[in-house]
């Protein structure tokens, strides 16, 4: 069910919140948090797809937030039932100076007693727990990979860290990060003396992966960006030196890795690049504080050298 309410107040939209709920049956009571989601109109639905894809593991409030210039006025529409996934979606349109103070625009829609999260799918605040939004929400998303500069979006995460926080570039690394893991507790089990990581230039995954790797295993670690027209997008090798031989494993093709190590015979990998329903809903399972991120986009960034240039 769809519900427009052109040129509408917050407290109108509660209320036929409220009536929609009790004249299509659905409770609030299994709703375990509210997903702000401020984005643009051009995004604003692939995030709303997304995050009703990762409600049938999360039920929750969904609140999408979009400002644009204009004449004062509030546009909502409410979707309940099949058009919302598990949860329940409020879509709000606020222009001109009715978008001048983006809490006041949720605050009176959010679950009582429920965490906050808020999530920006592209364009996120310079310091997101310092602003309006953030200021309100226990976690914290961004995505630097939407970024014109990643580097430089990844300097300006650390800069401003506050725990809560997090990055969906971060989130993409899980599945390398528990292969790498993996290879490391079987023998044998010699030290690490030397890493390197390759990967896409507009992947700021490339850096984190990197700097997770300087901390956890503290030695140096070279990284290098392969050129744009050999690989698209994430992180396409990272290999581990040790004395008895190196491990590689490589992405030539996307969705396939491949683990070579010293006397045994290489293994294929299914490695596929995440989606984005599967990197929301994994940081939805966490609501307290990603103290590693914090760790890498900060300790693990500073400690990396400036990555080398490939021909």
């Amino acid at each position: 069910m769809i519900i427009d309410l052109p040129d509408t107040t917050t407290s109108q939209v509660a209320k036929n919140l409220v009536k929609a709920r009790e004249e299509g049956g659905v409770v609030a009571l299994g709703r375990v948090l509210t997903l702000i989601i401020a984005a643009n109109d051009d995004v604003a639905e692939s995030a709303i797809d997304a995050a009703n894809d990762a409600s049938r593991e999360h039920p929750m409030r969904v609140i999408v937030l979009t400002t644009s210039d204009g004449e004062a006025r509030l546009d909502a529409q409410i979707r309940v039932g099949g058009d919302a996934g598990a949860s329940e979606v409020v879509v709000l349109r606020a222009y001109g100076d009715a978008a001048s103070n983006e809490e006041s625009l949720v605050t009176g829609l959010l679950l009582p007693d429920a965490p906050v999260v808020v999530w920006w799918p592209r364009e996120a605040p310079e310091a997101p727990a310092a602003s309006p939004l953030g200021r309100i929400a226990q976690r914290r998303i961004t995505d630097a990979a939407t970024a014109d500069d990643v580097r430089a979006q990844l300097e300006v995460l650390g800069r401003t860290y506050v725990p809560g926080d997090t990055d969906l570039a971060w989130t993409r690394l899980t599945h390398w990060r528990e292969q790498l893991a993996a290879v490391l507790d079987q023998p044998p089990y010699e030290d690490v003396t030397g890493v390197e990581v390759r990967g896409s230039a507009a992947s700021p995954s490339t850096a984190l992966l990197a700097g997770w790797l300087r901390l956890a295993l503290d030695v140096p670690v070279r990284w290098a960006y392969e050129p744009v027209d050999e690989w698209a997008h994430g992180i396409k090798s990272v290999r581990l030196t040790r004395s008895n031989g190196d491990i590689l494993l490589e992405r030539p093709v996307p969705g396939s890795a491949v683990l070579t190590q010293p006397g045994q015979p290489d293994h294929e990998l299914h490695l596929p690049r995440r989606t984005l329903r599967e990197c929301l809903a994994e940081e939805l399972r966490r609501l307290d504080p990603d103290l590693l991120y914090g760790r890498v986009i900060t300790e693990g960034w500073e400690l990396l050298e400036a990555p080398e240039a490939v021909a």
